[in-house]
Formats: structure tokens, sequence, C-alpha cells
């Protein structure tokens, strides 16, 4: 502890999917006298935990975790709202004379609270339902056509599953006449950070990687992921609400649905996990600011602080 400054800034750990974010983020976070502040986008639901891989209740009370398990799956969430609760939390963690340590995967969540998001159009209730209708008669391939048609660059990031985003990707080009990836150039051009943040990015091979994704789906079938599923939905959650459109739900909900043979919904969910993994390190390696270490790097030291520092952290 010594070695930390007086105003010590906030540091923030990323990385894809199963790359080791939680055991790292434990360790330094009693190091440097550390609370932890979630920016995934899926932990922030109650009631999905083994789908979300969040920390266990044990991994909770060993260290201060916020921003996990604060809204039912039914309610509404984004980036911006993400920030504004963030920004409260962490005035508090300030407050207390301890560190604020951030850890996710969802970059756009980090990027909001930290550089904020360009103002953009809000909802409007007549373009969605139209979108909507769009969805239930051509269906979510077609949808992601017309997205495609329309902002390919953002059709290329948004996964033709993820219903939400392609809605709102297109309400974007109808209510504006601009394409989402014109709301984030725009965006780029006005970042500026509320604080310094020490970045810090956790990579591994990508065949090392991949094998730890194919086994937590593994565990996490051992663990009870499907039952898991079949309790939010036999408590009236729809298959369609953002949370339940995450990996892990929209595939186990096709299992129950009799739509997909358990086998194949494993295989899908490692495969479109690792994809996914993919686009999260696209993400954050374009972002210049982070520093990359192999976890086990960290781990394997006396002192991951000191391992920071002496790469220039």
């Amino acid at each position: 502890m010594s070695n930390l400054p007086v105003r010590f800034p906030w540091v923030a750990i990323a990385g894809p999917t199963a790359v080791g974010k939680t055991d790292l983020s434990l360790r330094l976070a009693r190091e440097i006298n550390a609370e932890i502040v979630n920016f995934d986008s899926v932990q922030v639901y109650r009631g999905l935990d083994i789908g979300s891989a969040k920390p266990t209740a044990e991994e909770r009370s060993e260290v201060p975790h916020h921003l996990i398990d604060i809204l039912d799956p039914d309610e509404p969430f984004d980036a911006a709202m993400y920030a504004r609760k963030a920004r409260g939390v962490i005035r508090g963690i300030t407050s207390r004379g301890r560190t604020v340590l951030l850890v996710g995967g969802t970059g756009l969540y980090l990027r909001a609270l930290l550089s904020g998001l360009a103002a953009g159009p809000g909802a409007d209730p007549m373009v969605r339902a139209y979108l909507r209708r769009l969805l239930e008669s051509m269906g979510a391939a077609a949808l992601h056509g017309i997205l495609m048609e329309r902002d390919p660059d953002a059709a290329r990031s948004i996964h033709p599953n993820d219903v939400f985003r392609v809605i709102r990707a297109l309400e974007v080009c109808e209510l504006t006449g601009r394409s989402m990836t014109q709301w984030r150039r725009m965006q780029k051009k006005m970042e500026t950070h509320t604080a310094f943040c020490i970045k810090i990015g956790l990579a591994r091979p990508r065949h090392e990687l991949y094998q730890r994704i194919n086994s937590r789906v593994d565990q996490m079938l051992k663990e009870g992921l499907i039952e898991e599923v079949e309790n939010l939905l036999s408590r009236g959650y729809s298959p369609r609400l953002k949370s339940l459109q995450a990996l892990g739900y929209r595939h186990m909900t096709d299992y129950l649905k009799g739509t997909c043979p358990l086998a194949d919904a494993a295989r899908l969910l490692k495969r479109d996990t690792r994809r996914y993994a993919k686009r999260q390190m696209t993400w954050f390696r374009a972002d210049s600011g982070f520093r990359w270490f192999h976890p086990d790097e960290l781990l394997q030291a006396d002192s991951i602080w000191r391992r920071l520092a002496g790469k220039g952290a």
C-alpha cells in the first residue's frame, strides 16, 4: 500500500468473457483497498446468476461489489443509466477513502462512465412498435438484413439475434436520418475523461480462451443453467426481454421450448460465446489506453500492483 499515490486513480480490469477477471479483481481489490464496481450488462439483473457468471455470494462477501443484482429482468437499462448509477456509487466509495476498481466486459458501459456518450434520440413508441411488427412478420434475420442495408458497420457489430440492439439501431436511422455509426463517430469527438483511470486489459491465446469458454458452458449446465432459465420463464418473464436475449438464456429458452435439442443448444452457446469474446476483444483493443496482460502474469506476481507499476501504471 505504501506505493499508492495519495489521490489514487480508478483502476479498470476489462477483457473477454471467461478470461479470468474475477480471480484477479478479488486479489487486486484486497491489495489496494478497493471496492469493485461491475460493468457487465447482464450481472445487473437479479436472477441471472449462472449464465452471467456472477461472483459468488462468498466472493462478494470478501470484497464489496456494486451494481450487481440491482434490477429485475424486465426493467429497462442502458449505458447512460449505468453511467449515472456508477457515478453515484463511486462518490460513495471515494468518500470512504477506498479505491474504485471497475471490473467487467461491457465496453460501452465503461466508455459511458469514463467518456460520456453522444446525445442520441429518445425512444419513439410508434417507431419502436413498427419495428417490432416487422420483427414478428419477417423474423430476426430479415430485420438484421434491413440494418445491413441502412448501417452496414452497425450491422456487422450486432448479432442478428440481439434484436434489442438491431431495433435501436434502426430506430436511430428512422428518427434522425443518421446511422448509429455516425452517432458513435460524434461520440469519439466529445470524449473527455471524468477521472484518471488505469485501464488493464486481460487476454489469453485464442485456443486457451476458447477452451475456457467451452469448459465454462459445461460447468454452467452442471450448476443448473437450465433450471435458472426455467425459473425465470415460470415467473412470467418474456423470453423477448433484452435481459433474456443474453448469451445462455436465449439458448436454453430454445431448448425448453422444444425447438432445439440440448446438445445443439450447448454447442451453439459455446460458438456464440466464442464469437462474443472476439467482439469484446475487438472493442477493447481499439482503445489505446489499455495495457495488456495474461492473467497468470499478474496472479503469479508477489504484488499485482507493483507488477502493474512496472509497466507504467
